[in-house]
């Protein structure tokens, strides 16, 4: 007897088509192009999310420093006293603080 593929095939592509619905020319509708276009679409999401993270960082770091020009120091000085005094804010909290409240990221910076 012969192994027919019949449902399990279509489902499979019919799960692979339904994800790839709206992409343009044949990557919507032939199922070894959509599933190619399905795939590296996984890919890029993957490595975009990893690139977020570091874009994030960059934001953080930029808002920080111009915290740090108003009150007259440099970035790395300020980071550096903070590591000197072990107080432990990270970037994130740091830029929080610097947008949010002015006042007490300039504290911070005179405690150092």
């Amino acid at each position: 007897m012969r192994v027919k593929g019949g449902t399990v095939r279509s489902r499979k592509h019919n799960k692979i088509l339904k994800s790839t619905k709206g992409y343009r020319m044949t990557k919507s509708k032939l199922y070894r192009t959509a599933h190619q276009a399905y795939m590296h679409a996984g890919q890029y999401a993957y490595n975009d999310r990893q690139r977020k993270q570091s874009n994030m960082r960059r934001i953080w770091i930029s808002r920080i420093n111009a915290a740090c020009k108003n009150n007259d120091i440099k970035y790395n000085t300020f980071i550096s006293g903070l590591k000197k005094k072990n107080i432990e804010l990270n970037r994130m909290v740091l830029s929080d603080i610097a947008l949010n409240n002015p006042e007490v990221f300039s504290f911070i910076v005179k405690s150092l």
